[in-house]
């Protein structure tokens, strides 16, 4: 398989090619794509197109009807895991940005520090007349 991206996305096997690589018959994969599934790209003559990216999704969805869930459980989980996937993705900008937040009050305390002598000062108690 190619790496996340671009090129997981991009759309280029026939229905029959992308039955195969999921190990399901292609009538699978229109049932899947009427309950909301999968979603294929389509050729301006309306032939499906599936890319590396729904593969994985269609294997996701035989994993979990193997587990035993029916295609509602099965949507639902992968709804749950889409909102897991956006909650870790805005998680980790608002961490970027609070860590960003914070460099920038350190910048400014180093800017606003007056440096101080450090001189020797010998302490003499007050002599009493």
């Amino acid at each position: 398989m190619r790496p996340e991206g671009r090129e997981s996305t991009r759309a280029v096997y026939v229905i029959s090619v992308a039955a195969e690589l999921a190990g399901v018959h292609p009538q699978t994969l229109r049932i899947y794509e009427r309950k909301g599934l999968v979603d294929p790209a389509r050729t301006p003559g309306g032939s499906r197109r599936y890319s590396d990216a729904d593969i994985a999704q269609l294997r996701r969805i035989q994993q979990l009807t193997n587990e035993g869930l029916n295609l509602q459980g099965v949507q639902r989980v992968l709804q749950l895991e889409a909102e897991i996937e956006r909650l870790r993705a805005e998680l980790e900008e608002t961490r970027r940005k609070a860590a960003e937040a914070v460099a920038e009050v350190h910048r400014q305390y180093r800017r606003e520090l007056v440096p101080l002598r450090q001189a020797v000062v010998l302490y003499e108690p007050q002599r009493r007349r």
